[in-house]
């Protein structure tokens, strides 16, 4: 609600994302890599959910895991990249006041999850790991549902809070927020509210949505390693080794961009550097984690190859049914 003693002043209706506006030289180079990664991103990312649907041989704890990742990736990136492709393309760079909580709202809410999702996922590589006699009866069907839906729900919960905050802020200009979406950081600066209160419960809500998880994951890791230097065979460490580092990178690429921008003190340096940091979780990521928690396995491979091989048969069908 606007303050009556701030009169007759003029409230924003609409901000204005600017992007990577100040790279004017490298806006059609941009927009090609962003739609590159945008497309691969979702290919990639719902190969994974189908496949996970469909083979049997994928209905274990780790790829019910997988799947739930894919598909929260397909959202979290679908918040972002196609309002940010547009405003490259078409140099709009507007979005409404409710279209930008709207997006403030979404994308906290899947980064949240993310972060309780991929700590489910270390959980279920530890409990593997270390514990492999127990991990059929501890990984049950039930217990694994509840650990994805808890990780779903608590990020839209958590985010609920701030978002509903962020919403009683006034704006009354300026409305042009330094960044390629509607995050948290930029509003406040651009609130002429008192903002105190806004922030503390944010960094509180913000810590809690990204700390405990990485502890947990690096926990997890770290108690995976340890048993990996007790296996006595080389061939079998160096390949359980290989795996689970690749998924420690991206864990740390995300963890760690998504802390940089969120918790640390800001500085001059880091604020001009939010942006960088800021494509590393929010699109990076997303791209990867396909390639890295599926394509290195060789049961997805399996199932992809089978896929395959049943789909172009299919095609070849159908062409010759075409011709007569």
């Amino acid at each position: 609600m606007a303050d009556p003693e701030q009169g007759n002043q003029t409230f924003v209706t609409e901000f204005i994302l600017l992007g990577f506006g100040d790279l004017p030289e490298l806006q059609t180079f941009l927009f090609m890599l962003f739609l590159v990664t945008y497309i691969l991103t979702l290919v990639g990312n719902i190969l994974i959910v189908a496949l996970v649907v469909t083979d049997q041989q994928l209905h274990t704890p780790m790829y019910f895991f997988l799947g739930n990742l894919s598909c929260l990736e397909i959202c979290y990136t679908s918040a972002i990249l196609p309002k940010m492709l547009l405003s490259l393309l078409t140099k709009e760079n507007g979005i409404s006041l409710s279209g930008c909580f709207l997006q403030f709202y979404v994308f906290g809410s899947l980064a949240c999850s993310e972060c309780y999702l991929l700590s489910m996922m270390s959980y279920d590589r530890y409990l593997a790991i270390c514990k492999p006699l127990h991990y059929g009866a501890l990984m049950n069907s039930k217990f694994r549902i509840q650990l994805a839906v808890g990780s779903w729900i608590s990020g839209f919960v958590a985010d609920a809070f701030t978002s509903l905050m962020a919403s009683q802020l006034t704006f009354c200009g300026p409305n042009t927020i330094d960044h390629f979406f509607c995050d948290y950081t930029p509003l406040l600066v651009l609130s002429c509210s008192d903002t105190h209160t806004t922030e503390r419960v944010m960094s509180i809500i913000g810590t809690m949505c990204t700390v405990p998880p990485f502890l947990l994951t690096l926990t997890s890791y770290i108690c995976i390693i340890a048993t990996i230097l007790k296996i006595p065979s080389t061939t079998g460490r160096r390949k359980t080794f290989s795996t689970c580092s690749s998924h420690l990178v991206v864990v740390t690429i995300f963890y760690g961009s998504l802390m940089t921008v969120y918790l640390l003190p800001k500085n001059d340096i880091l604020r001009d550097q939010n942006k960088l940091f800021s494509v590393f979780y929010a699109i990076l990521t997303p791209l990867l984690n396909p390639l890295i928690y599926s394509l290195r396995n060789k049961e997805f491979r399996a199932a992809l190859r089978k896929a395959v091989s049943k789909f172009v048969p299919l095609l070849r069908t159908q062409r010759i049914q075409a011709l007569f």
